[in-house]
């Protein structure tokens, strides 16, 4: 894991346990931001699922919390080199899953947050940014 203190953290997502050092990592960053106890679960929230998307579809990934300049907010950027999603508009409705969860993980993410945007190549992997504003 890097970190830069002031502003970024970079976390590994290779097992189980790295969801919950990301999620713990995006709650501590979001209460530095400025954001209440409240919104920092619900940036924790989002977070968690991010990493849990990376870790279950793409097999490993990256997620990164950056504080926004000028205190202005938090951004959430999971990245992963697995199979892609084939269908962005279906994977964002909610109950849809394709490994038979409860299809509420990006969905959640977009109620969460508020900005959302998804790239994601079939083959070559998926990269989401989630950011919250003060």
């Amino acid at each position: 894991m890097n970190m830069s203190p002031e502003t970024a953290v970079n976390i590994r997502i290779e097992r189980e346990s790295d969801i919950a050092a990301a999620t713990r990592h995006a709650r501590q960053m979001a209460l530095i931001a400025g954001f209440n106890k409240l919104t920092s679960y619900y940036i924790a929230t989002a977070a968690s699922e991010l990493a849990s998307n990376a870790f279950i579809h793409g097999g490993s990934g990256t997620l990164e919390v950056r504080l926004l300049p000028d205190s202005r907010g938090i951004e959430l950027q999971a990245s992963d080199n697995g199979p892609g999603i084939g269908d962005i508009d279906l994977a964002m409705q909610e109950g849809y899953s394709s490994v038979g969860s409860l299809g509420c993980g990006l969905p959640g993410v977009k109620r969460l947050m508020d900005e959302l945007l998804i790239d994601s190549v079939v083959g070559k992997g998926t990269k989401v940014r989630a950011c919250k504003w003060l």
